[in-house]
């Protein structure tokens, strides 16, 4: 599928001089699924409607728990909730294939019915589906006080690959569907699903925007939105909740109590698929959250900016999930799941003469623009005064196959020696080629192995000549984002999908990184020597050139693809520079 790096000139939007704040990841409600199993046991989504036609799934919006506690903490703007809604799945697996062809097209989503060994599809009305972040204002959420009187409406989007559980102990063991949805403002295609007998959480909270309640006792309503009522079939059932939140000080608990419990340690997210922030460091529950509520603006936590081990909670952080990798279809495979082993990590480096066979698979790089974009006055390590152009940018793998990449170390080395893995259809190596090394990177933040030369990032003039380069060329790699899995062979389930899994320890004598079929690895350029030092440059237009595999060191099936721009107009005066920033296409992402 190719991509499209159309350099529209729209009206572009324009970004302030600095951010400010915490960014954070949207994340989806995360109730316990013990609690799914025992509302399952007066058996919600199952024979609770009128039966549905082979192949089609039957929907039905339950309520885990009739009443739930929220904590206010002392200091914070609100309070995340976490309602306890699922959305049931029967009689047929509820699927939607996302796709848009180029970054011109709009966004189509069909559902994918399977009856046997029968597939079709339904496509969906037009416009419905606006991004990959799930089914837009699908839970309609109703909130009233004590008094009766309503404080607050709302509406959420519900992502498929929620944190979901199942329903009976006869239904599948396991989702073969993603685990998230992805946020990435350039992602091409989606699978989104909820196996048959599985129900799939539909509160989402977005720790950017908390509810604002006060300490109190609340009526909560939800319904679907009738148009997707019409459009699956769902009954018009409206759960009803009882809400306390409870205001909570620096000393510990407060306020009233009661209710069921809200569970914030999120299991799934609506975001990231696995893009979500990559570099917070490592937290527990809400414990980890709050404390990060409490930490300003002097500092970016957007996607691996500072490359810290992603926090447990976030999607993408699926250390225990997901060790399948996707090598083609098989017997009892042939409905996308495409299982086979995972690669191993080598125990020594190769032997025998390098190769590799022509006609074995090999991995397609490539670039997306770059989004995320602002100035800023530096971050920990720049220099005090000048002005800064930071950027998020994404290198993601095409296929058919994935990119694997092992160091090995010679004792008492400073650098590993890199080789590049070539599998066929079974798994089976078949080839290796040297691929540059590995380095350790001492910096707190980063403390692990990377990968040298996987990409780079320039500044360039209107006319496209180099103006200012990255100090950036060295990556762990991570499978952090779902760009397009609907492209040949890609992984739903990839491994290593945080630092925590795929970039090693100083001790370490060898290391495997994977960059798996059908997602990509961003880094934001907000870590000193990262982002364009713009002090003293014109106002004017500007280019951010994102080249993948910039030294031709890795085998792909196509290097054509390797290299995109986004166009950025830069203005403002010295110490207040600001930067706008045209669309590409129909995506409008500054």
């Amino acid at each position: 599928m190719p991509l499209t790096m159309a350099l529209a000139d729209e009206e572009p939007m324009t970004r302030s001089l600095h951010r400010k704040g915490l960014k954070r990841a949207a994340f989806a409600a995360g109730a316990a699924f013990t609690v799914v199993a025992a509302v399952a046991g007066s058996a919600p989504g199952a024979g609770a409607a009128p039966a549905s036609p082979p192949g089609t799934p039957q929907l039905k919006l339950v309520a885990a728990s009739k009443a739930v506690t929220a904590d206010r903490y002392e200091g914070n703007s609100g309070v995340y909730l976490d309602l306890g809604t699922y959305v049931t799945v029967d009689n047929a697996p509820l699927e939607l294939k996302v796709t848009r062809k180029s970054y011109k097209d709009p966004i189509v989503a069909q559902q994918i019915l399977r009856n046997g060994s029968k597939v079709t599809t339904k496509t969906l009305p037009a416009g419905l589906v606006k991004d990959f972040g799930g089914l837009p204002d699908f839970l309609e959420v109703s909130i009233k006080n004590a008094a009766g009187v309503e404080v607050q409406k709302s509406k959420s989007n519900f992502c498929l690959n929620n944190a979901s559980g199942r329903l009976r102990p006869d239904a599948p063991a396991t989702s073969h569907y993603p685990e998230s949805c992805s946020t990435n403002p350039f992602t091409l295609g989606s699978v989104w699903g909820v196996e048959k007998g599985w129900a799939a959480n539909t509160s989402a909270f977005d720790y950017d925007r908390p509810v604002d309640l006060a300490a109190g006792e609340y009526t909560v309503k939800v319904a679907v939105a009738k148009k997707y009522r019409d459009l699956f079939g769902i009954p018009d059932d409206r759960p009803t909740i009882a809400l306390t939140v409870r205001e909570i000080s620096d000393g510990g608990e407060g306020g009233a109590g009661g209710g069921g419990g809200v569970g914030l340690t999120a299991h799934s997210a609506t975001g990231s698929g696995h893009g979500a922030s990559h570099d917070m460091a490592s937290m527990e529950g809400m414990e980890g959250m709050q404390g990060m509520a409490g930490m300003g603006g002097g500092h970016h936590y957007g996607p691996r900016g500072a490359d810290a081990p992603t926090p447990s909670a976030l999607s993408h952080a699926l250390e225990d999930r997901g060790l399948a990798h996707h090598l083609g279809d098989g017997a009892g495979h042939t409905d996308g799941s495409r299982v086979a082993p995972a690669l191993k990590s080598a125990t020594k480096r190769p032997t025998g003469r390098a190769g590799v066979p022509a006609n074995v698979p090999k991995p397609d790089l490539r670039s997306l623009p770059a989004w995320d974009i602002a100035v800023t006055d530096g971050e920990d390590g720049d220099v005090v005064g000048k002005d800064y152009l930071a950027f998020s940018a994404n290198v993601w793998n095409a296929g058919p196959a994935p990119l694997v990449v092992d160091g090995f170390r010679k004792p008492g080395a400073d650098l590993m020696d890199s080789y590049q893995y070539f599998y066929d259809a079974k798994g089976k190596q078949v080839g290796y080629a040297p691929a540059g090394t590995m380095e350790w990177d001492p910096r707190i933040g980063h403390e692990h192995w990377h990968f040298t030369d996987f990409a780079s990032y320039r500044l360039l003039a209107a006319d496209q000549k180099e103006i200012v380069k990255s100090g950036k060329e060295a990556f762990c790699l991570a499978n952090t984002d779902a760009i397009d899995y609907t492209v040949k062979n890609a992984n739903w389930h990839p491994y290593n999908t945080d630092l925590s899994t795929a970039c090693g320890q100083q001790n370490s004598i060898s290391v495997r990184e994977v960059l798996d079929v059908g997602s990509g690895d961003t880094y934001t350029q907000y870590r000193p020597g990262q982002s364009f030092d713009i002090t003293g440059l014109p106002n004017g237009t500007y280019y951010i050139q994102v080249i993948a595999n910039p030294a031709n060191r890795l085998q792909e099936t196509d290097t054509k693809n390797n290299v995109s721009l986004r166009k950025v107009v830069l203005g403002g005066t010295e110490g207040a520079r600001t930067v706008s920033v045209p669309p590409v296409g129909l995506i409008n992402a500054p």
